[in-house]
């Protein structure tokens, strides 16, 4: 079997227009948090280093791996603030009829 690529065609799934603000700051707000526990999550496993670990790194962690996850979304490369944005739109768009 052989496919050419013209016969392969991706379409939008959703319609592609700019989701109003406060739309887009709830994503980025879910996208920061999503990244924030991925980050932690991602701190327990790697060495303490020059720190020592103890109770404080613990509780410090946690700040450390927002401060990541804000700088990751500020840059808007992951693409999650997007797609949720979408999606929350997509959840509109159908409720009104819209689809």
């Amino acid at each position: 079997m052989e496919i050419s690529p013209g016969s392969l065609s991706i379409r939008p799934l959703a319609k592609t227009r700019e989701p109003d603000p406060e739309t887009m700051e709830t994503a980025k707000k879910f996208e920061e948090m999503f990244l924030a526990q991925t980050v932690d999550e991602m701190l327990k496993s790697v060495g303490t280093g020059a720190f020592g670990g103890g109770h404080a790194e613990e509780q410090w962690r946690s700040f450390l791996a927002r401060a990541f996850a804000e700088q990751i979304a500020d840059q808007g490369s992951s693409g999650i603030a997007q797609s949720v944005a979408r999606a929350i739109d997509a959840y509109g768009d159908a409720g009104e009829g819209r689809t």
